[in-house]
């Protein structure tokens, strides 16, 4: 459900169950929609009742506002950087679980236990089919022979910044800087739109690569993201880009435990159902994501991509180059 009420109203709602059924209750960034079918599983498998709040913007300034009586027993977020704020900021305590640590790779996961990977999507590259490519790495797409060939959302994107810091991660801020100009050099468009626009400009002819997410190309050959974008991704080959010697970029979705959460012990148990062989295989279907837990199937057009590894750099050390990232995208006009 979607609604932004005041703490007394929240409290009411949250507390009504206190003295019966278990309960937690979640705020989270990410759409209610992709979390229904994994709470609704929980539920009925255990009784717990779950409450859950979306906030489109502004979950940090909430739970600090809301101090010691935040109801907040878990936060989930898109996007790591988004979550190790969160830990910054004093709102998290760390989730004590062996099952967590050991279904959650520690890229994937913060050292200090504040915050765990819950699914993950893979940062590749769209191609045309005729164009041959078979292997490919992220450094590749900034060499001239690509001149004019490569579509792109903003560069100022979360996942756009994030795969420049990515590369900083790897190589430092003047190869970065040398990477990203190339790169700059060889976009058919100015950077723009969304992933599957990148996918719909390859197929309408004007660029022969792109970069964008692995997910998307689920919603768009299913059909689940509307029937006009069936062709977009049945028109594109889709390649899984490495760092030279490494892995490919991804990022995710995960959660935090609150720093006052009124239900801990029955928040822990829900992230811990969260990494099991159920809820990863719900995961992978629901949003054409990658499960955290090795082993778990994937969706069937996510599998056709081939098999992949994860880039060994771990994600917390990515997001400290973020601001780097940020800078560097605007000094070399990469938007412009």
């Amino acid at each position: 459900m979607r609604f932004f009420a005041p703490l007394a109203l929240l409290l009411a709602v949250f507390g009504s169950a206190q003295a019966g059924a278990a309960e937690v209750n979640i705020y989270t960034t990410r759409e209610p929609k992709l979390m229904e079918p994994l709470l609704a599983a929980y539920t009925r498998e255990t009784g717990t009742k779950v409450n859950m709040v979306f906030l489109k913007d502004g979950l940090a300034e909430r739970v600090a506002a809301e101090g010691t009586s935040s109801p907040a027993d878990l936060m989930m977020a898109v996007d790591a950087g988004n979550l190790i704020d969160l830990v910054d900021k004093g709102l998290t305590q760390p989730i004590p679980s062996e099952i967590l640590k050991a279904a959650v790779p520690a890229q994937l996961r913060g050292a200090d236990d504040q915050w765990f990977a819950l699914s993950w999507r893979a940062r590749v590259v769209y191609a045309a089919k005729d164009l041959g490519v078979e292997t490919i790495t992220y450094e590749d797409m900034a060499d001239p022979k690509f001149k004019g060939q490569i579509c792109i959302r903003s560069g100022q994107h979360p996942y756009n910044t994030g795969l420049v810091a990515a590369y900083i991660a790897h190589h430092g801020t003047a190869a970065a800087e040398t990477w990203l100009t190339g790169l700059r050099d060889n976009l058919a468009r100015k950077p723009g739109g969304g992933d599957r626009d990148v996918a719909k400009d390859i197929v309408g002819g004007i660029c022969r690569l792109g970069i964008a997410n692995s997910y998307y190309v689920g919603l768009m050959r299913s059909g689940s993201g509307g029937p006009e974008q069936k062709p977009w991704g049945d028109g594109i080959d889709v390649e899984l880009p490495t760092f030279r010697d490494d892995g490919t970029h991804v990022n995710i979705s995960g959660v935090v435990l609150a720093k006052n959460a009124p239900n801990r012990e029955q928040a822990i148990k829900l992230v811990e159902f969260l990494v099991s062989d159920e809820a990863q295989q719900i995961y992978a279907r629901a949003n054409y994501e990658y499960p955290v837990k090795s082993g778990v199937p994937l969706d069937p057009i996510i599998a056709s991509f081939g098999d992949i590894k994860i880039d060994s750099k771990s994600l917390a050390e990515v997001v400290t180059y973020r601001k780097a990232a940020a800078e560097m995208i605007d000094k070399v006009g990469f938007d412009n």
